[in-house]
């Protein structure tokens, strides 16, 4: 599913004849490509995600060390293209939200890190999209 969506949005960049966009879009297929023949199998979503977040958290990176001139608006348009492609994440608020039947666990746990595994935990069953770093923030505005 996710390696069609790509695939569609190479398609779309090879019309519109967006050298940038293509060319990103073409290196993420080229990294998801790769992983499945190292692993003899095919990638499943969430693993083709890491990848793609792989690659705009190395763009970021690259970004801060190329703060001005021309290399940093590409990546800035590069991380603005892969960044459309992930699937979008859960505010700090909406995990608190979806946290409410989990508050009083979260509270009694001993530390910080056994509350958010105990969120952690949840939200998987649950399902959704979220960050680590943001859950770890709403674990610490519960306990607060």
């Amino acid at each position: 599913m996710f390696v069609d969506a790509l695939k569609a949005a190479i398609h779309h960049a090879v019309k519109v004849r967006d050298d940038v966009a293509r060319d990103v879009l073409r290196l993420a297929f080229g990294e998801i490509q790769t992983a499945e023949a190292r692993s003899s199998r095919s990638l499943s979503d969430e693993e083709a995600t890491a990848i793609v977040k792989k690659l705009v958290k190395s763009n970021e990176e690259t970004l801060a060390l190329a703060s001005s001139g021309e290399r940093a608006d590409v990546l800035r348009r590069e991380i603005a293209v892969l960044s459309a492609l992930l699937p979008k994440t859960m505010t700090v608020e909406q995990l608190v939200e979806a946290l409410g039947s989990q508050t009083e666990a979260i509270r009694a746990a001993k530390n910080d890190g056994q509350a958010t595994g105990v969120a952690m935990k949840h939200l998987k069953s649950v399902g959704g999209v979220f960050e680590g770093k943001d859950v770890g923030e709403a674990v610490r505005k519960i306990r607060a």
